[in-house]
C-alpha cells in the first residue's frame, strides 16, 4: 500500500490494524491509536529512530505539542525534552510527497522563534535535515547527523 511505503528510516514493527479499508497504528508515545496519514507514518518512524537508535528516551519526547505564534494556534510535530525539562530538539515532519523546501525550515525556524531550541530537524521520511542553532552569535550551521541523546 501507498500510504505504508518505505522510508529512509529503520523499519519498525508498529501494531497496525485496518478497520474499514483505513488503517491506524498504535503510537506509544501518546498511548492511542492513530489513523496513519502519510505525514504520521513519517512522524511514528521518526520517533522510533529518536529512541531506538539515538536513545532519546520516550517519558521526554512530546508529539504534536500545542503553540502560539503571534496570536495563532500552532501545532510542532515531535518536541524533545532533556532531564531538566529544557527543550533540545524541534523535529518538523512531512509526507514523504512534500519537498524539502526554504518554506519548510521557514516554518520551523518561525516554530522556533517560541521554543528556542538548540537543535532542529526537518524531514519528509526520505530525506533528513538537522540544523545546531547559535543563538549567542545569532549563526546556525548544518549537521550530517542528529547526534545522540547522550550529547546534550
Amino acid at each position: 500500500m501507498e500510504l505504508l511505503c518505505p522510508l529512509n528510516l529503520p523499519p519498525y514493527p508498529f501494531r497496525i490494524t485496518e478497520r474499514n479499508g483505513q488503517f491506524f497504528l498504535f503510537d506509544e508515545i501518546r498511548k492511542k491509536t492513530l489513523l496513519i496519514t502519510p505525514e504520521e507514518w513519517v512522524r511514528q518512524h521518526f520517533v522510533q529512530y529518536l529512541v531506538a537508535q539515538k536513545k532519546y528516551p520516550k517519558s521526554l519526547v512530546q508529539l504534536e505539542g500545542g503553540l502560539n505564534l503571534h496570536g495563532l494556534a500552532k501545532r510542532s510535530d515531535i518536541l524533545v525534552y532533556n532531564s531538566s525539562a529544557e527543550k533540545i530538539l524541534l523535529v518538523e515532519c512531512k509526507a514523504p510527497t512534500v519537498k524539502i523546501t526554504q518554506a519548510v525550515f521557514d516554518q520551523v525556524a518561525r516554530y522556533n522563534i517560541v521554543y528556542r531550541v538548540p537543535l532542529l530537524a526537518v524531514t519528509n521520511g526520505l530525506q533528513h535535515f538537522y540544523c545546531k542553532i547559535n543563538f549567542e552569535e545569532k549563526k546556525y550551521f548544518f549537521l550530517k547527523e542528529l547526534p545522540d541523546y547522550e550529547s546534550f
